[in-house]
């Protein structure tokens, strides 16, 4: 996740980056891997409460750290979003975990693509 705070381009580049590196590997392997909370969620939210409570500690971590390149972003002019830092992204890491599992479950890229192609419109580059 640290591409959101440093890296290459401003952090509307890097926040694409996050979607446009998911799409990627989908298409290279024609599935989703490395990602466990995409893989487990729904099944170790209803059997463990430690895992759930674990997962939902990862999960609010890259909320703050989205929040966070969001707010630097609008600060710096790089990018434009409506609303809270904080709710803007706890929305864009809902898009991407439901856009993930629904491309696992139709084994297309579609969803990922739809996910990234809203998410250039919900962070916007400002106008000049």
């Amino acid at each position: 996740m640290a591409h959101f705070t440093s890296g290459p381009g401003n952090h509307r580049d890097r926040l694409l980056a996050w979607y446009q590196e998911t799409l990627k590997q989908f298409c290279q392997q024609g599935a989703i891997s490395g990602c466990l909370t995409v893989k487990l969620s729904a099944e170790v939210c209803d059997l463990s409460e430690d895992m759930r409570s674990t997962m939902d500690k990862g999960a609010q971590e890259i909320m703050a750290l989205l929040a966070r390149a969001l707010e630097d972003g609008r600060n710096s002019h790089c990018l434009h979003f409506t609303g809270q830092p904080l709710p803007q992204a706890q929305v864009l890491y809902a898009l991407w975990l439901g856009a993930n599992l629904q491309a696992k479950i139709s084994r297309s890229a579609a969803p990922l693509e739809n996910a990234l192609a809203h998410v250039k419109t919900i962070i916007a580059t400002p106008e000049q």
